[in-house]
């Protein structure tokens, strides 16, 4: 057992390091002498603790038990938001009763949200506090945009010599509207509880019409900006205008035990979509979205060229993917590059697509992607469970000549990168259309690709589908590893059952080594290696 999070009033404890999103066996909870109950997750959090006391938490499983001794933070003060007038009603507008509660707050403070239904604008969160929901606190957004702040995007400075960007859509510094809870420049804050932030969006018209611009771009529900250690812990985000988590140019991030909820066909719900930021941990999620669960990315094209921060040192583990286009995704808009990823100990149902890279021509060259390893990962009715795609046609010029062309470009800056990539112990049921489908550029191949102790099985019969979204794919069903255009492909002790064709289906490749232990494929050369 070990502690991920404390603050004044709760903490996260990692209780089975090689469970998944549920551990393998269920825990019996003490906390100083008292019985909590049975939790059934790898990671969980406990609220309703009391500033700087000492606690002696208990996990018994089996005939095992383990102990583990943790002390609460120091807290100046707690605000509780009734005593600013916050109704919490469900009718009353309390925007500015609860804006006044985070303003007032002090350093080391809380600010407390009772049970109820608070109706509220968007919100802006301010450093060194703690802003706590209660179980059965929710805070519901207004539907009518017109009365949402609109954060500009690219605002020059004085001198004329520099930019301040504060809205981002999509990867791109655009006026967007703002959200539900909002960090810019703040240090040092956390969100935590077990309450919910209820967008509403499903209530409004954010997704009626959607793709067309009503004033600002759609918000986030929740929005980091240029901010440092921040905590998310226990709070339940549903039906987001748009992105739903999206923290940007941030370091220090931990989100803890959130959950993510949209309708399935609701557009571009994401679930988390850190951009540009470093040293995040997201541990003990559950998503069902109608989009990608979890993005990562680093901007478009303009904000990688002109910053080229790239999103670095990510951890991902411990989290279900329930639902949603891509379990976990990597770009597209990752102009300012990604490395240092790993994902680990997840569990992923019914998305459309696993572990997907997805990049195109014109990311450029700080668009690099590498450093990125996938790790006990279990998958279950997962359509096409790795995916690696060079020619994702996103962007109105995505679907171009230049873009979807198949013959060898020339390397110049436009062009992106993929190095290299390791899946390891990911074991799939269900697949449909194929296990692996990697397509690199002809002028770049994907750098170096790693499969080690995986298994993939499929169903029957099944509608083909295109594994990767780009022109010219085909669509394919119970298919094994396709690859085109990559350098390097390692593959050891990987289980195909219920495919047709060849196991290993390699075009334009340079090396295909095929290692003991790997069922149904033998040592093979690439076919039409690259030159």
């Amino acid at each position: 057992m070990k502690k991920l999070f404390c603050s004044s009033r709760s903490v996260t404890v990692l209780l089975d390091p090689e469970g998944a999103y549920e551990a393998r066996e269920p825990h019996s909870l003490v906390l100083n002498g008292k019985e909590l109950g049975e939790e059934k997750r790898s990671v969980c959090s406990l609220f309703g603790l009391w500033p700087d006391t000492e606690y002696r938490l208990e996990s018994r499983c089996g005939n095992r038990t383990e102990k583990l001794v943790f002390r609460t933070q120091e807290e100046t003060c707690s605000l509780d938001v009734r005593r600013f007038g916050a109704k919490g009603d469900g009718k009353s507008d309390d925007t500015a009763m609860l804006q006044a509660a985070i303003l007032s707050c002090p350093a080391g403070g809380r600010v407390f949200l009772p049970r109820g239904d608070y109706l509220t604008g968007p919100l802006f969160l301010k450093s060194d506090m703690t802003l706590e929901l209660k179980e059965g606190a929710r805070l519901r957004l207004l539907t009518d945009r017109e009365r949402f702040p609109i954060l500009p995007g690219v605002t020059r400075t004085t001198d004329e010599q520099g930019e301040v960007i504060l809205g981002l859509f999509e990867g791109n510094p655009l006026d967007c509207f703002a959200g539900a809870l909002n960090g810019i420049g703040i240090r040092n804050t956390a969100v935590i509880g077990a309450g919910v932030v209820d967008g509403q969006a499903d209530k409004g018209d954010w997704w009626i019409d959607h793709k067309k611009v009503k004033g600002a771009f759609r918000g986030n529900l929740f929005f980091l900006q240029r901010c440092e250690n921040i905590t998310v812990q226990g709070v339940t985000f549903e039906n987001s205008p748009c992105w739903n988590l999206h923290p940007a140019f941030s370091t220090g991030l931990d989100f803890l035990n959130v959950r993510v909820k949209a309708p399935y066909h609701s557009p571009n719900t994401d679930g988390f979509d850190p951009e540009s930021c470093s040293r995040v941990r997201l541990l003990g999620a559950e998503f069902s979205v109608g989009d990608d669960c979890i993005a990562i990315k680093s901007g478009k094209i303009y904000l990688g060229s002109r910053y080229h921060i790239p999103c670095e040192d990510i951890e991902i583990a411990w989290c279900a993917m329930l639902d949603g286009h891509g379990g976990v995704t990597l770009g597209s808009e990752m102009a300012g590059g990604i490395r240092n990823v790993q994902v680990h100990h997840c569990y992923m149902r019914g998305n459309d697509r696993g572990l997907r890279v997805k990049t195109r021509r014109g990311r450029g060259k700080h668009g690099v992607v590498d450093g990125i390893t996938f790790r006990d990962v279990a998958m279950d009715g997962v359509k096409a469970p790795l995916v690696i795609n060079s020619f994702y046609h996103c962007d109105p010029d995505g679907s171009t000549q230049w873009v979807q062309s198949r013959e060898k470009q020339p390397v110049d800056d436009t062009t992106p990168t993929i190095g290299s990539i390791t899946f390891e112990r990911v074991r799939a049921t269900g697949c449909k259309a194929s296990a692996a489908y990697a397509l690199g550029l002809p002028e770049r191949p994907v750098g170096h690709l790693v499969m080690k102790d995986c298994a993939f099985s499929f169903l029957g019969e099944e509608e083909p589908m295109q594994p990767a979204m780009a022109e010219g794919v085909e669509s394919v069903s119970r298919r094994g590893l396709i690859l085109r255009w990559v350098g390097e492909a390692e593959f050891e002790n990987v289980t195909l059952d219920g495919i047709e064709g060849e196991a290993v289906d390699a075009l334009d490749c340079g090396s295909v080594v095929i290692r003991e232990g790997t069922d149904d494929i033998h040592k093979q050369e690439a076919v039409n290696p690259a030159k």
